[in-house]
């Protein structure tokens, strides 16, 4: 610093120095430079967008977009490890994937709540199972219902503000910003209740024990809609586990039909506790699992209930 620029410094109050003035240290030398996505090709070249490299720069852009950027990384590398051959030292007798999928190196989990079946959401998700992407699905009630109910007519977008008590009263149900018919779920009523009279006639006949998962794979036989996620659930052979199959509409046309034939039995606790140990046998914790036999990873896009089982 030159003699003048010292002059000058010695005349700012020394408090100001200290806060305003405060000189930082050198940053690492593999710091990340906060950087967006530069359209200059598209605007000057007239070239299309290039969206792998768009999507890549959320990584340097800061705030959630690079929290999104970390999360693509992420994903990435679960699929490069479910790829990769499974060393012969990780093999067990006991390997295997649940409803005879072929063994990969990485079991991926899927997990999510309703709210992203009530959306636009539900299509990728769809895309994921439809495609084989994940190996097991986790779910809340209303992830299941909110599938099938969207076969059967549509939801509707509205405004997060709509009185909510009006709505009732023309019978119109309102999930945040989304508009549901009550006649949506009359439909449910109708399509679902000759299948809960097919299960529980083999049920008494063939000692069949029904589990959520078991139910869920049925449904998505029954419902044989390519936009349904858990039609390629059950096409694919990809297990869904629903921990609170009853805590929603399903629970409601479950109580229904109680009254008008009696006796259909959900098992829970073989369903959702021995169904899930032939998945992971040696689950070690959540959120990211650990498996002795090979490598899993959970995508969770839910809280608490999902996450927990």
């Amino acid at each position: 610093m030159s003699d003048g620029a010292d002059r000058v410094t010695s005349t700012i109050p020394k408090e100001l120095q200290q806060t305003v003035l405060f000189r930082s240290e050198l940053m690492p030398a593999d710091s990340v430079e906060v950087k967006g996505h530069d359209f200059s090709e598209v605007w000057k070249e007239g070239k299309p967008v290039d969206y792998h490299a768009l999507l890549g720069s959320y990584r340097t852009s800061g705030f959630q977009a690079t929290n999104f950027g970390l999360a693509v990384e992420q994903i990435n590398l679960m699929l490069k490890a479910r790829g990769d051959t499974i060393p012969d030292e990780k093999k067990k007798p006991y390997l295997h994937e649940p409803g005879d999928r072929p063994v990969t190196n990485c079991t991926i989990f899927l997990g999510y709540t309703s709210n992203l079946i009530s959306s636009g959401i539900r299509d990728t998700l769809r895309y994921l199972v439809q495609h084989n992407m994940v190996d097991v699905v986790v779910s809340t009630a209303g992830g299941v219902e909110e599938d099938f109910i969207k076969c059967l007519a549509p939801t509707f977008l509205g405004d997060f503000n709509l009185p909510g008590r009006e709505l009732r009263l023309k019978g119109i149900n309102r999930i945040g910003n989304l508009l549901v018919p009550n006649n949506n779920y009359v439909k449910f009523e109708e399509w679902i209740m000759p299948i809960f009279d097919q299960m529980l006639e083999e049920q008494k006949t063939k000692g069949v024990v029904w589990t959520p998962s078991k139910m869920i794979a049925r449904l998505g036989k029954e419902i044989d809609n390519p936009d349904s996620v858990y039609y390629w659930a059950y096409k694919n052979n990809i297990p869904v586990f629903c921990p609170a199959l009853t805590d929603g509409s399903m629970g409601d046309m479950i109580y229904i039909h109680s009254y008008k034939n009696p006796g259909l039995v959900i098992d829970i606790v073989q369903g959702e506790l021995l169904e899930f140990l032939k998945v992971a046998p040696t689950v070690c914790c959540l959120p990211l699992l650990h498996l002795s036999i090979d490598l899993a990873s959970l995508v969770a896009g839910l809280p608490r209930l999902g996450k927990h089982h």
